[in-house]
């Protein structure tokens, strides 16, 4: 069967075109529950702690598409707008955020177009996160179209600040007054400073583990 890029398929309606966005996101979190799942079975532990997913709405890909000068086509939504399907993996700590990274990265159908490191370099505002532009291919009756997935992973804590930020942007419209823009920066600090320490217990408790297995010792 032919493979395409969605950007080189004759899409002829919107509802066409999320119909093929929508597949690839169904694709995306089934395989993410299936590696989840994997995880328990294998480690008894489970990396991610909540999936969620979202397709833009047609006037959030439009306002985009303003702020890039673009017309509101679907050839340019398709080929400028990256995260028309988007899904975001919450996880308990860093470490899971490189480890699934890494997992999606070496699965045989996904490509890897774009990755953006937010938690090694947050944004000017404090955001981290860890984002990948991904494609996966959609099997439709006549043609598998490749199409693109954006992957956001971080820590609960890291969404905690995330969401509140998306908030407060919201109520000022995107302008947020300075008070409130230390005062999230701050706090995001704070949230690494969290997550680095629970990394620590985490790793502590690990150890603690794998030591009590090898000389089959219980703690005093």
């Amino acid at each position: 069967m032919e493979e395409n890029s969605i950007k080189n398929y004759d899409i002829e309606s919107w509802q066409e075109v999320i119909l093929i966005y929508r597949s690839a996101l169904k694709q995306v979190e089934t395989k993410m529950e299936i590696l989840n799942d994997e995880f328990q079975h294998v480690h008894q532990y489970n990396p991610i702690e909540h999936i969620k997913s979202r397709i833009k709405t047609p006037e959030s890909i439009v306002r985009k598409l303003n702020r890039y000068g673009s017309e509101p086509t679907i050839s340019n939504m398709v080929d400028q707008v990256n995260d028309i399907a988007g899904i975001r993996l919450i996880c308990s700590f860093t470490s899971d955020i490189y480890e699934l990274a890494n997992i999606i990265a070496q699965q045989k159908d996904i490509h890897v177009i774009s990755v953006k490191d937010y938690i090694r370099y947050p944004k000017q505002s404090g955001y981290r996160s860890y984002h990948m532009i991904i494609t996966i291919p959609v099997y439709l009756t006549e043609k598998t179209v490749r199409t693109k997935v954006e992957i956001q992973i971080r820590t609960v804590a890291m969404d905690f600040w995330a969401s509140l930020e998306h908030k407060i942007k919201y109520k000022f419209e995107g302008t947020v007054p300075e008070e409130f823009r230390e005062e999230l920066l701050a706090c995001s600090k704070m949230v690494a400073d969290l997550d680095s320490r629970m990394e620590t217990i985490n790793v502590a408790i690990q150890d603690l583990n794998q030591k009590e297995n090898e000389d089959g010792t219980q703690p005093a």
